[in-house]
């Protein structure tokens, strides 16, 4: 069982940047590929970005590439997202989620544990 607390969330002006935090807890998290989604208003959720389980390889949805960065770190069972150069279409809940292997995904039913979401807000 895995356990995912999302913070770092906030209001923030076009141009800013925030980063969003997710704690994990659970002996295995090094073993899972982790990802980020989120869902805008009146939205489905979608893919923002992943990285694998040793934090090799990580994979960014086009609308978030070159201005969000993932990382993690194993020994302190974290995920992070940095999103710079927000802007209001970036608007959002956004969610950590684990998957139980070690290879990406960007689809969210590939991912088994979600955490309860952390509020983004960019005003122009």
């Amino acid at each position: 069982q895995v356990q995912l607390v999302e913070s770092g969330g906030g209001l923030v002006q076009a141009g800013a940047s925030l980063r969003l935090s997710c704690a994990a807890s659970g002996r295995s998290f090094s073993n899972y590929a982790m990802g980020w989604f989120r869902q805008r208003p009146g939205k489905g959720r979608e893919f923002v970005m992943s990285i694998t389980s040793s934090g090799g390889r990580t994979y960014s949805a086009d609308s978030v590439k070159g201005r969000f960065t993932i990382s993690r770190d194993n020994a302190k069972n974290m995920v992070y997202l940095q999103m710079n150069s927000l802007n209001p279409e970036d608007t959002a809940d956004y969610y950590c989620a684990a998957r139980t292997t070690s290879y990406h995904s960007e689809r969210y039913l590939d991912y088994r544990y979600w955490g309860q979401g952390t509020q983004v807000t960019v005003s122009s």
